[in-house]
């Protein structure tokens, strides 16, 4: 071999490991992800959709730490001074009254005149001094001193007309509404409005229709600026104050006036409704509040309660009824149309159906019964299930099993008592209805909620079981012959049970008839031997014994065959 031949053999050879090192390099770069080239990106299918562009949202502002030199100097002692000064003025005229000082118009005019003087100055130091507690002190001192001063005037010296006080109410609460919306003052709001919906009372009006008129003037004017400032207390407020009055109008006018009252009640309830609905849109929240929650639920029940004992006592009694059950409709409606067409909750949506389906449900034990009553009730916990399985919310789950049970507790209660199973019952039809209707109510649940499904399909099997044991009893006899009778159903059942469930291979099934083959043999051992006679006795224990005897050979040998 040459020198040449050498060279280009050493050249291959150099070659070769060159490229043996470089494949084992490639071989550590993967497994250690180094050197990776980047993945060249996907092209978008055409035509690509920009993003549309997302509206940054602004960040809350941080919360300022309480500051007690602040609160106690900037607050606390405005307020008390505002108290204060009020407090002085009624021991002022208390003093001067005792003393004999001034006379009674004196006492009323200085009255109205320290309450002007106090108002003034207070809008003054607000909006031309600096915004100050000092100055809204100052203005809600002066507010409640002129409600104060108004109700001298009317109801302790008799010197205003009761309709002059109120209409100097009227423009206290007027002045007092704008203040507490241009300035947003909680505090001026609660003494104007509250005291504007205590004028009838503070100015002794009595019941006449202007104090309902003013009443509801002043309550439209409340649940506006509820609405418009979002101050959720003031519903409640509002509805403490108001009820007890228009309670009292509808208590001395209802047996002239059925028709306005009524239409009084249904006014106060529409009102409270958007009162309520108004700050849930106003103000939209996912949760459903407390608040909200209270005076829907109270003002519903109040309406029903009123409107049914003003019928109820004039001797309407299908009236009073059917304003319960008016009252469920117009809150169910309300409640589907808040549901599913508006941008409250839906918690608020579901609380009004919930409400107005129990009412309906008062409203059905008021005005029907038997079968029908248990058709009503058994109807609405179906469509209640329905409702809930549409809108994907469990909570409507129960309410609809609850109404469906207490279909089942009357039909139980009234129409096929326990007791049928021995003495049979009053009306056969009755009571084949009653159940039927629970029991096709109990199989819809078992469709509908599907957490549920075997308790409800258990329960719906346990009613057929009842169903079928009362038509026996009462069909047969209601002496021995029906007990053998009912012991020989049973038997029967619970044999076909488990011989359909070994067909089937349904464990359930056979479950469900070694149970009903138990309770045979229970009924046979302890009610049947104290209670049947001796030829009864022989036939009801050769009987159950045969048909234990048959199911116990078709269980052994189906289950041999199943298991080769």
């Amino acid at each position: 071999m040459n020198r040449h031949e050498e060279g280009n053999g050493m050249e291959a050879s150099l070659e070769a490991r060159l490229s043996a090192i470089e494949a084992r390099l490639g071989t550590i770069e993967q497994l250690l992800g180094v050197g990776k080239p980047a993945p060249e990106p996907r092209p978008e299918p055409w035509p690509a959709q920009p993003p549309a562009p997302r509206a940054p949202r602004p960040p809350e502002p941080p919360r300022a730490p309480l500051d007690l030199e602040e609160l106690l100097g900037g607050r606390v002692l405005g307020w008390v001074g505002g108290i204060a000064v009020v407090v002085a003025a009624v021991f002022f005229v208390a003093t001067a009254i005792h003393n004999g000082w001034i006379d009674e118009a004196t006492r009323v005019v200085l009255a109205f005149v320290g309450a002007a003087a106090l108002t003034a100055g207070g809008i003054f130091l607000y909006e031309r001094k600096g915004r100050t507690q000092a100055a809204r002190a100052a203005t809600a001192a002066g507010i409640a001193a002129f409600y104060a001063s108004d109700t001298a005037a009317t109801a302790l010296y008799h010197l205003v007309a009761p309709a002059a006080g109120l209409a100097i109410a009227g423009l206290v609460g007027a002045v007092a509404t704008g203040l507490a919306v241009r300035w947003n003052s909680p505090e001026i709001a609660g003494i104007g409005l509250v005291g504007a919906l205590l004028a009838p009372v503070l100015v002794d009006a009595g019941t006449s229709s202007a104090s309902l008129v003013f009443m509801v003037v002043a309550l439209c004017a409340t649940v506006g600026v509820l609405i418009w400032r979002r101050w959720s207390w003031l519903a409640a407020l509002a509805y403490v104050v108001s009820v007890p009055q228009a309670a009292d109008w509808l208590h001395h006018e209802y047996h002239q006036q059925l028709a306005l009252a009524l239409g009084v009640t249904a006014a106060f309830w529409l009102l409270y409704i958007v009162a309520a609905i108004g700050y849930e849109l106003r103000d939209p929240t996912t949760r459903l509040r407390v608040a909200s929650a209270s005076l829907l639920f109270t003002n519903a029940s109040l309406t029903a309660l009123g409107g049914w004992a003003m019928l109820h006592d004039v001797g309407k009694h299908q009236g009073a009824t059917a304003w319960v059950i008016g009252v469920a409709a117009a809150q169910i409606a309300l409640g589907f149309l808040t549901w599913l067409r508006t941008q409250v909750s839906r918690e608020v949506g579901a609380l009004l159906v919930a409400v107005g389906s129990a009412l309906a449900a008062v409203g059905l034990a008021l005005a029907l019964d038997g079968p029908v009553l248990v058709a009503g009730w058994a109807l609405e916990g179906v469509l209640l299930a329905w409702v809930a399985r549409r809108a994907a919310d469990r909570r409507g789950f129960f309410p609809a099993a609850g109404f469906v049970g207490a279909a089942a507790a009357h039909a139980l209660l009234f129409e096929a008592r326990p007791s049928a199973l021995a003495y049979g019952v009053d009306s056969l039809p009755k009571a084949v209805v009653s159940l039927l209707l629970v029991v096709g109510a109990l199989a819809a649940l078992a469709f509908l909620i599907e957490e549920a499904r075997v308790a409800f399909v258990l329960a719906a099997a346990v009613g057929a079981v009842y169903l079928g044991s009362v038509v026996v009893v009462d069909v047969v006899g209601r002496g021995q012959d029906g007990q053998l009778a009912l012991s020989a159903f049973w038997a029967l059942l619970g044999l076909g049970g488990l011989v359909a469930g070994l067909v089937r291979d349904l464990k359930p099934l056979r479950l469900g008839g070694l149970a009903l083959l138990g309770l045979a043999v229970v009924k046979v051992f302890i009610v049947d031997l104290a209670r049947l006679g001796s030829i009864w006795r022989v036939a009801s224990f050769l009987l159950v014994g045969l048909l234990l005897l048959t199911g116990a050979f078709a269980y052994q040998r189906m289950r041999k065959e199943q298991a080769l």
